[in-house]
């Protein structure tokens, strides 16, 4: 019982899926189980996989596969309040200057939106949109869910390897950014592999979602030597930032690999 309380207090920290009333008071609250319940977020990316392919699928019957996806996406940002998105946006604020740490710091303080987050979020949803409409409708769900699962596993990765960046008595995300243990990191991680292994299971093929995994990989190792060059650490919105980038090189990678297959059957003379 006390895993479904965690993940629940995951559910209720990472989304606004209601977890209100009796039951949030059931599943109860405390720094150190708040900290603890990062081990579900991988599952929280599962579930958000689910719902927007629940969406999708109801679209696609009776719109374009482009409107299909376009609400599928606005239905994944109601469904989080856009809690990735907006630290992505915060993230190019802060680092899209020469700035040095505490500037850094104190932009991504700032709820206002400049002019290096607003073409950030712009190219990343046109990227999602673009790549996911590209998709044969048959790889939409499969890539979602391992886009989903993966990139918060990505996520995990850097809250692993680098310390928190703020002073943790002025931080809203000090719970988390605390006691981040070996086996929440493992869970965590185990969990990513579980739900990209299960999508190559679904689509009885690997090569799309390995290209998937490296190139989320590559964008989370660079985002990271980011901060940890200008923050030395990483922040909140750095973990969004992180979140977005490879989930949309997830769907980068697998839309490539599908697409040089598609090239390499059509120019294959026994074909």
């Amino acid at each position: 019982m006390e895993q479904i309380r965690l993940f629940l207090l995951a559910l209720q920290f990472f989304t606004r899926i209601p977890v209100r009333g009796r039951l949030a008071g059931w599943v109860g609250y405390s720094p150190e189980r708040l900290s603890r319940s990062t081990r579900y977020f991988p599952l929280v990316g599962a579930l958000m996989a689910v719902l927007m392919g629940i969406v999708y699928a109801m679209f696609a019957v009776v719109l374009p596969q482009s409107l299909a996806v376009v609400l599928m996406l606005a239905a994944g940002v109601a469904l989080t309040g856009a809690f990735h998105e907006d630290g992505w946006i915060d993230f190019w604020d802060a680092f899209g200057g020469h700035h040095d740490r505490d500037k850094t710091l104190s932009i991504l303080q700032d709820s206002r939106i400049g002019s290096y987050g607003a073409i950030a979020i712009v190219l990343i949803m046109v990227l999602k949109i673009e790549a996911l409409a590209a998709l044969d409708p048959s790889w939409v769900g499969v890539s979602l869910l391992a886009a989903q699962v993966g990139s918060r596993g990505c996520a995990v990765i850097v809250m692993r390897t680098l310390p928190y960046a703020r002073p943790l008595d002025d931080s809203k995300a000090k719970p988390i950014a605390v006691n981040l243990g070996r086996f929440d990191t493992a869970l965590a991680l185990l969990l990513s592999l579980l739900g990209v292994g299960l999508a190559a299971w679904l689509s009885s093929s690997t090569k799309p979602f390995i290209a998937g995994a490296m190139l989320a990989l590559c964008g989370t190792a660079f985002l990271r030597r980011l901060m940890q060059r200008r923050l030395g650490g990483y922040t909140g919105d750095g973990l969004g930032a992180v979140q977005q980038i490879a989930e949309v090189l997830f769907y980068l990678g697998i839309l490539m690999v599908l697409g040089a297959e598609h090239v390499e059957v059509a120019i294959d003379p026994a074909s």
